[in-house]
C-alpha cells in the first residue's frame, strides 16, 4: 500500500499543536493596518486554533487522520 501524501499548500499554513489540534495565523495582517490601533494588530499576530467544523478537514491533509 502506497503512502499518503500530506497537502503541501496545507502544511505551509497549519501546524498541529501539542493536544493534536491544527493551528493557524490569522488574517489581516499584511498592509492597510494604519487604522488599526495596537492591541487589535498585537491579537491577529498570535496563532489560533482552527474552527470545529473544519478540525476534521485540515487533519486529514495534514495526513493525521
Amino acid at each position: 500500500m502506497p503512502k499518503q501524501k500530506t497537502n503541501r499548500a496545507a502544511a505551509k499554513r497549519f501546524k498541529i499543536s501539542g493536544t493534536g489540534k491544527a493551528k493557524r495565523r490569522q488574517a489581516h495582517l499584511r498592509h492597510g493596518m494604519v487604522a488599526d490601533s495596537r492591541g487589535p494588530k498585537r491579537q491577529k499576530g498570535s496563532s489560533v486554533v482552527v474552527a470545529a467544523p473544519d478540525q476534521a478537514r485540515v487533519l486529514r491533509m495534514l495526513g493525521q487522520r
